[in-house]
């Protein structure tokens, strides 16, 4: 007669007892090391962004300067301070004249890293300002809150 026996797990070999994972002291000290690099590492890290957004900004007022200086060669002048830097996408309404623009691509042109507006004042028929404010958004400042000039 045939009997059955007990169900019997075969050893494999694969795991032996109390080897089948990380143990939870292993994975604590895991992510303490994590986080003490991201404690260092982390300041300079966003420092670097910082300092990258400052120099995006001071590109995009080269940029903004040779566009300027296109339409003055068109208009025989600089942009009003009331036409500002829109004048380099859309005709000035107050003059048609030679305007051949638009002088830049997109409106997103004419925003600083920081999702401010470029500040432009018209100084006189032949000068301008052109500003960024800098992180801040606010005049004057020092390291990222450092205003950044058209030279």
């Amino acid at each position: 007669m045939y009997m059955m026996q007990p169900y019997r797990r075969r050893n494999t070999g694969r795991h032996s007892k109390g080897e089948a994972g990380y143990s939870l002291m292993e994975i604590l000290i895991g992510l303490a090391i994590i986080a003490l690099l991201i404690g260092v590492a982390g300041p300079r890290i966003f420092a670097l962004f910082e300092r990258g957004k400052a120099k995006v900004a001071t590109i995009q007022i080269e940029q903004l300067q040779a566009s300027l200086d296109l339409f003055r060669l068109d208009m025989r002048r600089y942009p009003t301070t009331e036409e500002g830097l829109q004048a380099l996408l859309m005709r000035p309404s107050a003059e048609s004249g030679n305007w051949s623009g638009p002088y830049i691509d997109k409106a997103s042109g004419l925003t600083d890293p920081w999702e401010a507006q470029y500040v432009y004042r018209a100084t006189g028929p032949s000068a301008y300002d052109l500003v960024s404010y800098g992180a801040d958004g606010a005049p004057g400042g020092d390291g990222e809150n450092a205003d950044i000039k058209a030279e």
